[in-house]
């Protein structure tokens, strides 16, 4: 069997999601049979592909091509060209870890993932050049219907694929995402050393995430302002590690008018091999969005240890079980109280601590890539 795989979300300006789970999927999946073989379809005018160990395996090829994304969507839209199996010289199944489009002959199998329908659910949360891109360039409704198969992340996004585009629940496949072992409790002098490093030292809440609207950092901001209003919280600050995104402005105004602005720290993006020190030093992990497909960051801290704190909707129940305090992100009280719980409570932190550990071993690399691999057969 030959599979190709788009590879083009590699090319991302910034770490996301989409990044995470593409790189960790194939780093399992084009392992676990030698007799399938791998064609990687990656194109970009300007941009060079990392250089990833399993672009050296036996049974797999990377195809790059010297053309832009911008040229490629546009002929597509226009032509249903080229066929991309066909720049590839043949394959039985086309995976796509995301839904770029990717125009395909008869021959070819079509699978594709969706990782969730947030444009669709909240549209206010986007540019206008995003809203385009989503409905008109990459038409995920159309690639939902002619897919052969999809998968999600989450039920949650099963949900809103089947329900609002109208797609036949048979062929839409839950497989949750894992989460790498790099995530793991770092503790004793390499942690301390880490802190140390960094200036570490204080008591800190950590959000990790894109600086964008839906994951809701204003609501976090004005919840910390209110928690720092009570002297036993004094020495808490709020660390927020993630790249700059979209329509972000107004979440920099309300940091810069809070009466707590000297307590909150933005450290921008951070590199993997960082974001587990980060996570078991910090006090609790807050991801109050308003909208996930799965969401990494409150799993990762899971895997480390740390307690989290994260919204009741979309796909966050689902991922952290009972592992995890759920609030209301549209409630500043809400946050706030959980806040004061995780931050007094040592009998909750240390439930917490033991509970994360125990629910993030459930997601497992090898597992989604064994059970995308059965859907890449079956199809």
């Amino acid at each position: 069997m030959i599979v190709g795989i788009d590879i083009r979300g590699l090319n991302y300006p910034y770490r996301s999601g989409i990044v995470t789970y593409t790189e960790n999927l194939l780093e399992h999946l084009l392992l676990l049979d030698p007799h399938v073989n791998y064609k990687l379809f990656y194109t970009s005018h300007h941009h060079e592909l990392l250089n990833y160990p399993w672009f050296e395996l036996p049974n797999v090829q990377v195809r790059r091509f010297n053309f832009s994304n911008r040229l490629l969507s546009l002929t597509s839209q226009l032509t249903n060209a080229p066929k991309i199996d066909k720049l590839l010289g043949g394959v039985d199944v086309f995976f796509s870890p995301h839904f770029f489009f990717a125009p395909l002959s008869r021959k070819a199998k079509r699978v594709t993932t969706f990782h969730d329908l947030s444009f669709e659910r909240f549209p206010e949360f986007f540019t206008l050049r995003q809203k385009i891109w989503h409905s008109v360039q990459m038409q995920p409704a159309w690639q939902a219907r002619f897919s052969d198969a999809v998968i999600t992340v989450s039920e949650s996004t099963k949900n809103d694929v089947v329900n609002l585009y109208n797609i036949d629940s048979a062929k839409v496949h839950r497989i949750y995402s894992g989460v790498s072992q790099q995530f793991r409790p770092i503790v004793g002098t390499e942690l301390e050393r880490f802190k140390q490093e960094r200036k570490l030292t204080k008591k800190f809440i950590l959000f990790v995430g894109t600086i964008e609207p839906r994951k809701n950092i204003s609501g976090l901001v004005k919840a910390f302002e209110i928690l720092k209003q009570n002297p036993a919280f004094a020495d808490v600050g709020l660390v927020i590690a993630g790249p700059s995104g979209w329509h972000n402005k107004d979440i920099f105004k309300t940091v810069e008018r809070s009466l707590s602005k000297d307590q909150i720290t933005f450290i921008g993006g951070l590199w993997d091999w960082e974001l587990p020190f980060y996570y078991s030093a910090a006090a609790v992990l807050v991801y109050p969005s308003f909208f996930e497909g799965f969401g990494f960051p409150p799993l990762e801290a899971m895997a480390c240890g740390t307690p989290v704190i994260t919204s009741n909707n979309s796909s966050m129940p689902e991922v952290v079980g009972d592992a995890a305090l759920l609030i209301d992100p549209r409630s500043t009280d809400d946050l706030v109280r959980a806040l004061e719980e995780v931050l007094t409570n040592e009998e909750l932190n240390t439930t917490l601590r033991k509970r994360a550990l125990e629910r993030a071993k459930e997601f497992d690399w090898q597992q989604t890539a064994a059970q995308t691999l059965d859907i890449l057969k079956r199809v």
